[in-house]
């Protein structure tokens, strides 16, 4: 995209800015990252995107507002050089830039992620020169043009699951001058025509760590992978490959979330009220409550990561005011509903009491002393993938293919093993 000579200035004075505001924040300490930041136009790897609007439609959805330069230039380029993610694309659809239409609701399926936490990722992931990239999901290529800048395009390998996403970025890429490897891939594979690789980055998040990422770095190579769940609780880890194809390290602080890797997405499973209607009538006192993992605090994000490597399964949706825990995997099922005297009672069902196995995890953080993020480690082995603590059962994660583990229950069914935390 060509833009008149007083726009293409405006441009490089709003990219100054932008640089010189995450310096002075801390997240741009490195000069050479701050001048791929100051060099790197932005605005070309994202000609249209959408933007929330201040009120919600009459149903409580969001309404999101097309960006492009055509439609107000002013506020497309500003929004471009702000520390926002612009989204590009939801529920997978491409929108039509010629003529874009504001959208009502909506999942997220490819954006351009704020230029501090993709500065945070390379700096987190310890790139230099002379390292050989993989990143697992090209997006915009904004993330990609910057690597390039910094360590050439030679080392660097990018890869997106969607085409057409590929083709827009390799075309922004190529215009600024940038020449990296590029294929239309699943990041669960990585990308083995170009393996090995001193660092792999993802760009989504996974699971469980994909054990073909192990396989295609280095020893001595760093994985900085986000890790999700279908309870959407998120965790950060950077992980270091040793010689034998196992890997370790520590959970990354902040509450930093992705999109997830589209093999490992939460499944559709129905109408909560179909699953509640089959639970029984009985209920009992919750010793916790669900604000305890939907709060919007730093310790509930963490929470609901913890939580949701003890219930796999398990997605959650709120009906008025009732919380429903659906586990499409064992047929398992729980309901909160309030009481009277601000507490909740819990119906449960199916194999797995998920609830229960929600209020144990939490009884077992109390008991540690609420222990942060930083604290665990992820150790990832041919045994399988534990988060690890000094005061904590160790957690599994689910299956790196994307599906939870499943065991004989004690009742004698085939149920996924949820309802324990592991020790070993």
């Amino acid at each position: 995209m060509t833009l008149p000579v007083d726009l293409e200035t405006d441009a490089a004075r709003l990219r100054a800015i932008m640089a010189e505001d995450l310096a002075v924040r801390g997240v741009l300490d490195d000069p050479a990252w701050r001048a791929a930041v100051e060099a790197v136009p932005r605005h070309r790897f994202a000609p249209g995107f959408y933007l929330p609007g201040e009120e919600r439609d009459g149903l409580g959805l969001t309404v999101w507002q097309p960006v492009t330069a055509a439609l107000d230039p002013g506020r497309w380029l500003a929004a471009a050089y702000s520390d926002t993610t612009l989204i590009t694309q939801f529920d997978g659809d491409e929108p039509d830039w010629e003529h874009p239409a504001e959208r009502h609701g909506g999942a997220p399926t490819s954006s351009s992620t704020l230029p501090s936490l993709v500065v945070r990722m390379w700096a987190d992931a310890d790139v230099r020169e002379g390292h050989t990239v993989l990143e697992i999901g090209t997006g915009t290529g904004y993330s990609t043009a910057l690597a390039c800048e910094r360590l050439g395009s030679a080392g660097v390998t990018s890869v997106d699951v969607d085409p057409y996403r590929l083709e827009r970025a390799a075309s922004s890429l190529h215009g600024c001058g940038y020449a990296p490897t590029l294929a239309v891939a699943d990041g669960v594979y990585g990308y083995w025509p170009e393996a090995p690789f001193d660092r792999i980055v993802a760009a989504c998040s996974f699971r469980a760590v994909p054990p073909a990422l192990v396989a295609q770095t280095r020893p001595g190579g760093k994985i900085l992978l986000t890790l999700s769940g279908w309870l959407y609780g998120y965790a950060r880890v950077l992980l270091t490959v040793s010689g034998d194809g196992t890997a370790e390290g520590c959970l990354l602080g902040g509450t930093v979330s992705f999109m997830s890797a589209r093999t490992h997405a939460a499944p559709a499973f129905g109408n909560p009220a179909h699953w509640a209607a089959e639970l029984p009538g009985e209920a009992r006192d919750a010793r916790h409550g669900p604000e305890r993992i939907t709060a919007a605090t730093e310790e509930a994000f963490h929470l609901r990561f913890l939580v949701q490597s003890a219930v796999p399964g398990a997605q959650l949706a709120t009906v008025g005011d009732v919380v429903h825990l659906v586990d499409v995997v064992s047929g398992s099922a729980a309901t909160l509903t309030p009481d009277c005297e601000g507490g909740w009672r819990v119906r449960e069902g199916g194999p797995v009491r998920l609830w229960e196995s929600v209020e144990r995890v939490v009884d077992v953080y109390e008991a540690a002393g609420r222990p942060g993020s930083e604290s665990f480690t992820l150790s990832v082995h041919h045994g399988g993938q534990h988060l690890r603590h000094p005061r904590v059962p160790c957690l599994p994660l689910p299956s790196p293919e994307g599906r939870p583990g499943r065991s004989r229950t004690a009742s004698g069914r085939t149920g996924h093993s949820s309802s324990q935390l592991a020790r070993e």
